[in-house]
């Protein structure tokens, strides 16, 4: 099921701060298990920083949260044994990246990253290099993700508004990038982009046009329920292109 809310966000002010995950310290060795398991099996992941949000409220359009750094290696044990501590939340910044023709653009996830597989927005568990001042910054993150999977820079698009998509454990903050250019073009750019990669985190790109895209048997069921929910309330209140779904591999 993807009846998840979707909630317009006006302006983000999420901050840095210390906090003790008692998770983390009480499973440590159970987690240094676990991740060495994962890492034979995916030999490119690494141990990196990455942060995790502990405290958050959305009042009168302004999202006020609070994240803290932790290890991925916890964050992966956390995520992969089901979110036990629900006293932490996996918060993340999505691009939206549509085309001019009001399509929207999905990355498919590649064979050895953690999410293979999977298809959503470009984005990413934030990390400290998201860090400006003591304040985290999610548009930043999302030009990073980007960037990184597909190739595109700023400059190829104009960003719109925030939407809010809670989902249990995980909080979804998607963003409309919005380009001048139709999804097909864009699709043809990031094909291209990720040709050039010698290991490109996508496997290939999915362009939705219309409601009906996501309930094809061998995709929806690889799309997020919270990608899901923000792409139904998007579409629903808008005409088909009447296009069939682009695939680009």
């Amino acid at each position: 099921m993807d009846g998840l809310p979707v909630l317009a966000v006006d302006r983000l002010d999420l901050v840095l701060e210390p906090h003790a995950w008692t998770f983390a310290a009480v499973r440590r060795r159970d987690i240094a298990a676990y991740f060495e398991t994962e890492r034979r099996r995916l030999p490119q992941l690494w141990n990196g920083r990455v942060l995790l949000m502990h405290r958050h409220a959305l009042a009168g359009g302004v999202l006020r949260a609070a994240l803290f750094e932790t290890d991925f290696a916890s964050f992966l044990a956390w995520r992969d044994w089901g979110c036990p501590d629900r006293s932490v939340v996996n918060a993340f910044a999505m691009g939206a990246l549509r085309g001019s023709d009001g399509a929207f653009l999905l990355g498919e996830m590649a064979a050895g990253t953690a999410n293979a597989g999977r298809v959503y927005f470009p984005c990413g568990t934030p990390d400290p290099s998201d860090v400006r001042d003591g304040v985290v910054d999610f548009a930043g993150s999302v030009a990073r993700e980007v960037a990184e999977e597909t190739g595109l820079t700023p400059e190829d698009t104009t960003p719109g508004p925030w939407a809010m998509v809670p989902a249990g454990p995980r909080l979804a903050l998607i963003r409309v990038l919005q380009a001048a250019v139709p999804a097909a073009v864009l699709a043809e750019r990031i094909a291209a982009h990720l040709t050039g990669q010698a290991r490109p985190e996508l496997a290939g790109i999915r362009v939705v046009r219309a409601l009906a895209d996501l309930d094809e048997a061998d995709f929806g069921g690889a799309v997020p329920d919270f990608v899901r929910a923000y792409l139904r309330h998007v579409l629903a209140a808008e005409p088909s292109t009447g296009a069939a779904p682009l695939r680009l591999s």
